[in-house]
Parts: C-alpha cells; structure tokens; sequence
C-alpha cells in the first residue's frame, strides 16, 4: 500500500527464517523480461477462495488500470500488453464472474481471455510465500496511565535525500537524516526516540498500551487503533528515521533463547511477553523506526485501492505487471478447535496489488489476509515455498482478419 508498501519490510526480514535448498544458485532475475516464463509443469488452476471476493479485488485492480494511458505498456515476461487490452480481457472476466461459482466455472471464465505465464523464481529457481495483515491496537488519543507508548508522526526536521551520495552511511532504499549545522546526520534511533529524543515535539498522533503491539504494527506499515470510546483510526506509514533495518528474530536466534526452525511471530511475541525485563534491549537492536499519520478509509496498497483479504497479493513492483491477474498455489496455517496448527493447500486467483521493503525478486510473494487472529496467524506463520504465475490476456485476432 502506499503507506503500507513504503515500509513494509516482510515478516520474513524480521524473522530471518529462508530455506535452504540444494539447487545451483542462479542469476538473480533483475528485468520484467526475465520474471516470467513458460510454464515448468503442468497446475491445475482450483480456485479455494468466493468467487465475490474475486470480483471485489478484480474491481479495485480495473479502476487503477482505467487511469493507465490506453497504450500504456504492461511487461509480462517475453509478453508486453497494453493498458488498454488488459482492461478490455479483466472486464469480460469481471462480466462472466457470478456469486456462488464452481472453482471449476471460475477457471473456465478465466482461461477464455487469459493464458499462463510462470515466475522464473529466486535464485534456486522457488518462490517464496510468506504473509502480511493488518494489525489491530488498542489505543487512545489521549495519555493516560494505561496508555503510556506514543504513536508518533513524521518530525519536520526529517530530510529525505538521494541514496546515491550517502549509501556508505545508510543502508535503505529511501533514505532520511536530519541536519546538525551544514552536515547530514543519520537520525535519532530507536533507543534514542524511545528515550525521548522527541518528547518535546507533540508529535504523537495516539497512545497505545504494548510497545511490541506497535514494533509489530511498524513491520506491517499499517494498523488500526481501536479506541476506548469504540471508534476505530487507521493508521499508516509516514516516514523510517532512515537507519537500518536489523531483524531481532536473528539476534534472539544467536542468543540460542529460539531455536530457528520454532521462529515465528508468535514465538517471538511470546519470548518478548515472558521477558519483560529484556523487550527494550531485544526491540533497540532494531535501530529503525517508523512514524505513521492517520488514514482516510481501508487499507490500501500500492496502487491506492483497497487491498482485498486473501486475494490481494505483493510482489516485486520492478518485474510484475502492476495490478496483473496471477494465480498461487503453496500452503497457509489453519487453527484447528483443539488449538493446534495444520497447513492446508492455498490455491486460487489473485491480484498484483502491492508491494514491500523485503519483497525483492522473482521468488517473493506477499499475501494479504486482512486483520483478525486467523490473519494474524497466517501472517505470523507463513513461509512456504510454492508456484507463482501470472494470466496474461490472449492476443486478439482483429474482426477484419476474423471474418475473412
């Protein structure tokens, strides 16, 4: 999302959990040309999800791309189509798609207008599929004893430079600093902020209870405040102090306090919950610190449309077509009545329409899942391998040529 995006850096950054594999590596994919390619193996293309929720996600993709020139040029890959084709073929689908559709009947109205193209994965040639949701606070727009943790906005003293002259003092693709004198600085950290460095700015926008609630909320980029008097605001990245991002799932790895093939979110809230005595030093590790502003509605990704729940999806907005039908299969974690987790297949359409810090490359793909424990849960869980491809229209034969 465009506050949500800018920030995002992925669960899996935060975490440093990846798997290994055996594969050669490969060239890393750095062209739109080289992302997608024909198909390694057959998929069967069984949508999981309702049909509605498709429609609502291929309705806030259509009015992105309504707002492209006509001639617009989209790169699929080897393909390249127009904004004008892609409207066309995504409002015939729009027209076919029904409440109530068959997995099977979805399919087929799909594959009338689109044909498939496949992510050329990262360099052991996979895809990796991790999750994103939307964390939900409690919170208050006044101080009190019990909310105590600020919600800061951007300071004015917050300069935004080129990379390209400082990137031996910085390590982020958007870089801030602020200025002592003549010079730029780095900006205050996360101790330093924590500590007060701003207190006398009035810079808070809310207060919440949990400082990890919000080093969480500052992962994703976005939340809501649910407030006392029972209002909700929303809330969304504004602006990082521009230090580097250091993950504290591989610091907590290190300490040997979790083992890596137990991280998670969850296990990371949990560790951080049973010692409180240490969640300033493990959070401060992470130098890097988000200041949000308030937003006008729902969730939003990158293009600036509503993210849709389980159909919306982020990937690398340097080699997939922005606001593109794609189609995933890989695994998602489902809370059973007993409380244990088990992972069942997660297959279905979805749109192009989003991105993120830690979404780099042909083998990453983000899945939004909305807000909610179950959203949290996948958020928190997710980090699957699986297949990623994009639908791209079908060459029209013009009606004179049709005709003859």
């Amino acid at each position: 999302m465009s506050s949500w995006s800018a920030r995002r850096v992925g669960l899996t950054l935060l975490l440093l959990v990846g798997a290994s594999c055996a594969h050669a590596p490969r060239p890393a994919v750095t062209r739109p040309q080289d992302a997608l390619v024909e198909l390694s193996s057959n998929v069967q293309l069984v949508d999981d999800g309702e049909s509605a929720s498709l429609r609502v996600a291929l309705d806030q993709s259509l009015i992105w791309l309504r707002t492209r020139p006509a001639d617009h040029r989209f790169v699929y890959g080897p393909r390249e189509v127009t904004a004008g084709a892609l409207v066309s073929a995504l409002e015939r689908l729009r027209a076919r798609l029904t409440d109530g559709m068959s997995s099977l009947d979805v399919s087929k109205a799909v594959l009338e207008d689109f044909e498939l193209l496949e992510s050329a994965g990262g360099e052991d040639g996979t895809v990796l599929f991790t999750g994103y949701y939307e964390p939900v606070l409690e919170g208050s727009l006044t101080r009190t004893d019990e909310y105590r943790v600020p919600v800061l906005s951007a300071p004015d003293d917050l300069i935004e430079v080129p990379l390209e002259p400082f990137a031996e003092r910085f390590a982020s693709e958007r870089v801030f600093g602020r200025l002592e004198g003549k010079r730029l600085v780095p900006y205050w950290n996360r101790a330093e902020i924590r500590g007060g460095k701003l207190s006398p700015r009035k810079l808070e926008l809310a207060w919440v209870k949990d400082p990890v609630s919000l080093f969480f909320m500052e992962v994703q980029g976005s939340g809501t405040l649910r407030l006392s008097d029972g209002g909700e605001r929303r809330v969304g990245y504004a602006a990082s102090n521009g230090r580097p991002y250091r993950s504290i799932g591989a610091l907590l790895i290190q300490e040997g306090v979790i083992p890596r093939e137990q991280m998670s979110m969850q296990a990371l809230r949990a560790w951080l919950a049973a010692n409180p005595t240490e969640q300033d030093r493990v959070l401060d590790y992470n130098e890097s610190y988000v200041f949000f502003r308030f937003l006008p509605g729902a969730a939003v990704g990158s293009l600036g449309r509503e993210v849709t729940p389980g159909r919306s999806i982020a990937t690398d907005a340097r080699l997939f077509p922005k606001g593109g039908l794609a189609f995933i299969h890989t695994d998602h974690p489902v809370k059973m009545a007993d409380g244990s987790v088990q992972w069942r297949p997660l297959s279905r359409f979805v749109f192009n329409q989003d991105t993120g810090g830690a979404i780099k490359g042909a083998g990453r793909v983000d899945v939004f899942w909305g807000r909610g424990p179950e959203a949290e849960l996948a958020a928190g869980m997710m980090k699957q391998k699986g297949r990623l491809l994009f639908l791209v229209p079908k060459p029209r034969v013009p009606v004179a040529e049709a005709a003859r």
